[in-house]
């Protein structure tokens, strides 16, 4: 897998290796749980890393780029049980910000 990957075939890969390896998906409030502890990882290596607290050496060789990833899975899960194509979601989201905020941030005194 070293070519990139569209979010469509990230789907795709994802619905295939549950089926093929994990079985099934877990339920959806399942998912919802497991995402939220996946997002707490990934901010307690944020938080020691890049913030203020100090990191513990248990700590230290976590990898951020896999726990990012473990939260990518699950919400690709989600979506995958849900019906929802992320590739779409993504470019409205995306169409929806840059309508909304085509100058407020330009304007933001905070961001100069």
């Amino acid at each position: 897998m070293s070519e990139a990957l569209t979010i469509r075939e990230s789907q795709e890969i994802v619905d295939r290796w549950i089926r093929e390896v994990g079985v099934r998906y877990f339920n959806e409030l399942t998912n919802m749980a497991m995402l939220t502890e996946e997002v707490g990882e990934v901010a307690r290596i944020i938080a020691r890393r890049y913030g203020e607290q100090s990191e513990k050496e248990s700590d230290r060789a976590k990898d951020l780029g896999d726990e990012m990833a473990d939260v990518l899975f699950v919400l690709i899960c989600l979506a995958n049980q849900t019906g929802v194509d992320l590739e779409t979601a993504l470019r409205k989201n995306l169409e929806k910000k840059t309508n909304r905020d085509s100058v407020r941030h330009k304007n933001n005194e905070k961001l100069r």
